[in-house]
């Protein structure tokens, strides 16, 4: 009696753990999910070092954060649409700003080529998304002085693309395929607080 009780609450115990990982994959999606997140990871890894060391792609030597460079500055000086216009002026410049940015093109990339905490990637990621899309605000037909915005799609552009495949990649659990997820998801810390994931 002693034995089939200790069974039933082991029993227990194992139908109330969570499961590690959503429904399973087939090999040839997993492998797919691996490409994408290694792909747009090194958009943003890309990014992060061009702006960082100026190699004369979007940023010139002189221009690049090592030099001086304020990474976000220009950009946001030239927001011309949106509800936040005057509010990313003003931030242009500002060295809180740049860190904030630059560390999320370093985070972003770093977590999806690694694949390793993919759901604050996905959360992080999309906020992130968010701002760049009311930098640009497609949804306006016209930029503040009055020439046309030539928008392509008033809602969806790459930052809405970029944050769907970062919620989907963290969803998919996408790092245990080409990455460390699995070994990440095994650290005592990031069994405790599975939101780490």
């Amino acid at each position: 009696m002693a034995v089939q009780q200790s069974h039933r609450t082991g029993a227990s115990k194992r139908a109330v753990r969570r499961p590690e990982t959503g429904p399973p994959l087939s090999t040839a999606a997993a492998r797919a999910l691996a490409v994408l997140r290694v792909a747009t990871g090194a958009i943003f890894l890309w990014a992060f070092l061009d702006k960082a060391f100026g190699w004369g792609y979007a940023t010139s030597a002189e221009n690049s954060w090592t030099s001086g460079g304020s990474p976000a500055g220009g950009y946001l000086a030239g927001v011309s649409a949106g509800p936040l216009e005057t509010t990313f002026h003003a931030w242009a410049g500002d060295v809180w700003v740049d860190w904030l940015y630059m560390a999320g093109l370093f985070g972003l990339g770093a977590s999806l080529v690694a694949g390793v905490g993919l759901r604050v990637t996905a959360v992080a990621g999309s906020l992130m998304m968010l701002f760049l899309w009311l930098s640009q605000f497609p949804p306006a037909r016209h930029l503040s002085d009055g020439s046309p915005s030539m928008s392509p799609n008033p809602l969806v552009d790459q930052h809405v693309v970029y944050a769907v495949v970062m919620v989907v990649l963290a969803a998919c659990s996408a790092g245990r395929v080409w990455g460390l997820g699995g070994a990440w998801a095994r650290l005592p810390i990031v069994d405790r607080h599975r939101w780490l994931q």
